[in-house]
């Protein structure tokens, strides 16, 4: 990493796993064409890796056709879709505050056209949304529950078996947004009753970036969005409602897909739930140290209990901004700062009215001595702190 301590991994993994950029680049230098749009040996072992793609996380969901897998950019672009495709004028959907952006502004958008009723659902102190709250919620005109699986803030993995049995049995679709937990916690669309899964590829499943999807039971009305070329039937002049195409068109992004593939390679290799352990450990390690650091403020850290390794912080009397500058320039350490395109999340912990927060977000690459080294940052910065304070009240 040319000797970054990067702490970024909320927004990007980095870096992949060897495999992942070996494999990318063998299969795009030896199968860099459409996957199955003409009859040729490498047309088709293209598509038979799209295909494996699918049915690899398929079963990582524990979905059952891996046509209802489908591709995209990002969770982003998935959601887009999901909330375009499924919401229609008087309609209401539940959601949270702590949601991503790529939520709030595609609802926000059809809230504000006075096509769609929005109810937001808080978290409590520790982090997390009460399943009563939205069960609470629902209406007669109750659509869809729309939630996010982990904030990328305060890291807290929110209780979906428990929203989605309560949907199931009002008859409401539950979608999930997996940004944050796709690669690293386990999603079991079945035991959870979960409608819709939307996912990321660059963060947890350690893949690159322009590459995400959904899978969406088929039972689910989802209508498609974006028309244009599939390869199949060309001559019917509109776009084909079966699925994969439905939710897809054009080309696909195949050095992506092949990334994705290569990354659920490696996390079945090392274990996900070994690799969960190892970054809560460290998460373990860098919260501790922080709360005995005077002036230091954790935002939802109390247990390591349904916890991602995403830390807030803030320290008092410090813009967030100028520590995350201060921990690149001075020490190297890459870091987000903000409001992490979260901001109901801000809103509801007060922390808008200081700028957001310091995030440091623990990777499958980190280490003990990262963390050590960026404990150790976040302590001089306070010190100095001091040092001015007291020179200014000599002065």
């Amino acid at each position: 990493m040319d000797g970054i301590i990067y702490l970024d991994n909320a927004a990007t993994t980095y870096p992949k796993p060897p495999e992942v950029y070996q494999f990318m680049n063998e299969f795009f230098q030896k199968h860099g064409v459409n996957p199955g749009r003409s009859g040729y040996d490498m047309s088709l072992e293209t598509e038979e890796i799209v295909h494996t793609t699918r049915q690899t996380l398929t079963n990582f969901f524990n979905g059952t056709d891996p046509n209802q897998l489908t591709f995209s950019y990002n969770a982003s672009d998935s959601l887009n879709m999901i909330i375009g495709g499924m919401l229609e004028k008087g309609d209401h959907v539940i959601t949270s505050n702590v949601e991503h952006n790529s939520v709030l502004r595609p609802l926000y958008h059809k809230k504000h056209a006075g096509e769609i009723e929005v109810t937001y659902i808080p978290f409590d102190q520790k982090g997390y949304i009460n399943p009563d709250d939205i069960k609470k919620a629902f209406k007669k005109n109750t659509k869809m529950v729309i939630l996010n699986h982990s904030s990328n803030v305060i890291g807290t993995i929110q209780p979906i078996a428990e929203v989605g049995k309560y949907c199931k049995e009002a008859g409401i679709y539950f979608a999930i947004d997996a940004s944050q937990t796709a690669g690293v916690i386990n999603i079991d669309i079945e035991a959870m009753n979960i409608d819709i899964v939307a996912f990321t590829g660059h963060k947890c499943l350690m893949g690159p970036t322009g590459i995400g999807g959904s899978y969406i039971r088929k039972e689910v009305p989802i209508k498609g969005t974006r028309f244009g070329g599939t390869g199949v039937r060309s001559a019917y002049p509109f776009h084909l409602e079966e699925f994969p195409y439905r939710m897809e068109c054009g080309t696909l992004n195949i050095v992506g897909i092949a990334g994705l593939l290569a990354g659920q390679k490696w996390i079945k290799k090392e274990g996900m739930e070994n690799l969960h352990k190892k970054e809560m450990n460290l998460w373990c390690r860098l919260k501790n140290a922080l709360l005995e650091i005077d002036g230091v403020s954790l935002y939802c850290a109390d247990s390591e209990e349904n916890h991602n390794a995403v830390l807030s912080f803030n320290v008092a009397g410090w813009d967030a901004g100028n520590i995350g500058t201060m921990l690149d320039v001075d020490y190297n350490i890459a870091c987000r700062t903000g409001l992490q395109c979260a901001p109901l999340v801000h809103t509801q912990l007060g922390t808008d009215k200081l700028h957001g927060t310091v995030r440091l977000s623990i990777g499958a690459f980190n280490t003990e001595d990262h963390i050590d080294t960026a404990i150790d940052a976040v302590k001089n910065i306070v010190q100095l702190k001091g040092e001015l304070q007291k020179e200014k009240s000599i002065s």
